[in-house]
């Protein structure tokens, strides 16, 4: 889903209009992360930040698998929509997809480190490593499930368009050679 990039002038309205979608998405989706997780919370008691990798999550998955499956399927799903949304306000079609995942994890994983970050100032909330790897992971298997597909297609669309283009430019040019050209009445200077 890595956007359009402007393919002559059918494509680059569409581009536009892809990449617009997609920044417009993006600040929202940051919005509501940023509601969520840097407002202050009125609880009686808070636990102690978490900075040991995987503690957090064995302790979710002690509660068992209903109380494991809610708490870990909100730290991945918190912000994997970026996963998806950054490539697409990128508007890039044609790029390594290696290189494509690379970026998007890492500007997730800045992301999730930044909101980590801001919590340590925040009432209620509290820093946990481990929120931060799940919600990188979630950026990665939301990249991975829909991005190089969606890429796929776009680039098979834009392909069938540019090849419709050619046979439309050639059936024109066939079309001319056997009616001959139409014939031009030459200019005639104005006298002084």
């Amino acid at each position: 889903m890595g956007g359009v990039q402007r393919q002559g002038s059918n494509g680059g309205s569409a581009a536009i209009r892809f990449r617009a979608a997609g920044g417009v998405l993006l600040v929202a989706h940051l919005a509501l992360v940023a509601w969520l997780t840097l407002r202050p919370l009125d609880v009686p008691w808070v636990s102690a930040a978490n900075l040991r990798p995987f503690a957090s999550i064995r302790a979710d998955l002690a509660l068992g698998p209903e109380a494991a499956a809610r708490s870990i399927g909100k730290g991945l799903l918190l912000l994997a929509p970026l996963g998806v949304l950054l490539p697409m306000a990128g508007g890039r079609l044609a790029v390594s997809p290696l290189l494509s995942l690379l970026r998007t994890v890492a500007a997730g994983a800045l992301l999730s480190l930044g909101i980590e970050l801001l919590q340590t100032g925040v009432p209620g909330q509290v820093v946990d490593v481990d929120s931060l790897l799940l919600n990188t992971v979630g950026v990665t298997l939301a990249h991975l499930a829909v991005v190089p597909a969606a890429r796929a297609g776009l680039r098979r669309r834009a392909e069938t368009r540019r090849r419709a283009a050619v046979l439309r430019r050639k059936g024109e040019a066939a079309e001319e050679a056997t009616q001959g050209r139409t014939p031009t009445i030459p200019r005639v200077g104005i006298a002084p």
